[in-house]
Parts: structure tokens; sequence; C-alpha cells
């Protein structure tokens, strides 16, 4: 990540933090530029500009992130409705829907973004595009029972599956315990089509596109920050 990015990603989650107000009980987001946000609520916290914040982290490592900056947090079981989430996402459509899953951690970002009444997306300016699949595979958890099976399932829909692995070449694991398989499809001329057919299959667990979810996109480039709304075109550049 440059400078250049790694500041527009900043700029990003901020302004989407000033959205929070006290009292609400906040979706806190995976991924480097959703920990910008989780980092502004608890600076906004300690100097007493937002108070009685609850959050909800979408993983481990974000909940790890929270606790050590003292952010109270909470459960979806103790609060099943969310006020708000800031969250990222990998790639953006002028419809706001998104491609997520890049982190890993798809399928609770999935669970936390529909139990929210807002879902804010923060992104940086390369994210957007004009159609999804265009510069990002899509992420499926899959079970890892007969795993194999889905290589052929969605080679057979035109897809290009890749199994996920780390850096030393074991395959990557989610915190339910599951494979990530990223699937190059190239531009997805009918996303919910192909989002109804992923879900229908067996052993896979979910799937990285996220449709009619994000209410709000906030955006950070060089030209400024642009906030894009669900219901209306936004033209990617």
């Amino acid at each position: 990540m440059n400078e250049d990015t790694s500041e527009f990603k900043r700029q990003a989650a901020e302004h989407a933090v000033g959205f929070i107000k006290s009292g609400m009980i906040v979706g806190l987001g995976h991924g480097s530029t959703a920990t910008f946000a989780v980092r502004h609520i608890a600076q906004l916290l300690k100097e007493g500009q937002l108070r009685n914040i609850l959050g909800l982290p979408c993983s481990r490592q974000v909940e790890t992130e929270a606790q050590r900056l003292g952010i109270p947090l909470t459960t979806l079981e103790e609060h099943p409705a969310l006020d708000v989430t800031i969250d990222g996402a990998d790639e953006v459509d002028p419809h706001l829907n998104l491609i997520k899953g890049g982190g890993g951690a798809l399928v609770r970002e999935k669970i936390v973004a529909q139990a929210s009444l807002r879902e804010i997306i923060v992104v940086d300016e390369s994210k957007l595009s004009p159609v999804l699949g265009t510069h990002r595979p899509v992420p499926l958890e899959v079970i890892p029972f007969g795993w194999e099976t889905q290589l052929s399932f969605l080679k057979s829909m035109g897809g290009k599956p890749a199994l996920r692995q780390e850096n030393d070449g074991t395959p990557f694991k989610t915190e339910q315990g599951n494979l990530i398989l990223d699937c190059t499809f190239g531009p997805i001329d009918r996303p919910a089509r192909l989002a109804a057919s992923l879900s229908e299959r067996a052993g896979v667990v979910e799937h990285g596109l996220f449709l009619g979810l994000a209410r709000d996109v906030i955006v950070a480039g060089r030209s400024g920050i642009r906030h894009l709304r669900r219901g209306e075109y936004n033209d990617p550049d």
C-alpha cells in the first residue's frame, strides 16, 4: 500500500465516523480501511466527543484491536440490531453493490451488515468499478469436506477458482475453520443471478457478493471525499 492510498483510506474512514452518534451500537468492520475507523472511534471516546458506544466486531482480529483501544464491545445476542456499521470493500459498482471478503471475514461481515440499519462502506477511489468482477475475484467460504467438488461447479459457471493460501503455501482457514475459494468470473453482468446460484450450492457457506446492503459509500481520492448514496447511479469515473 502506498502512502497516498493509506491516507485516502484514513480520510474515508474518519469521514464515515462522523455519522456515529453517542449511544449507538456500531458494527466494527474488518480490513485495513475499517481499522482506521476503529482507531478514530477509540480516539473520540477517549476525548469524550463520543459516549456510550458499544462496538460489535466483524472478526477476532478487530475484536482484539478494539479491546486494546478500550472500545466497549457487545454481541448480536445482546443487541441483534445495530445502528450503523462501518466496513471496507474490495470492489464497488455504480449501484453500490460490493465484492467483499478479501480479508477472509465475509461471513461475519455479511451477518453484521444484514443486522445493521445503516451500512457505510469506506474505500479509496481505486475500489470503484463500472461492473463487479472487473478487477476482483469473488471469494467463497466453503466447508473443507468435498471442497474440490466446488471447483468443477464454479468452472461450469464460467469461473476460474483458486484455493486461497497462506504465505507458506498452506490453505487459508477462516475463523469458522473453513476454506476460501477466490473465483474470477470477469465482469459480472447479472450479479443477483450469480449470487442466487452460489447460495444454492451445498457446501458454500457464503459468497462475497454484497448486493443491496450498502446504504452509503464514502470514497476518498485525489479530488477529495465523495459521499455516494444507494438509489443514485454513481459514475465510477
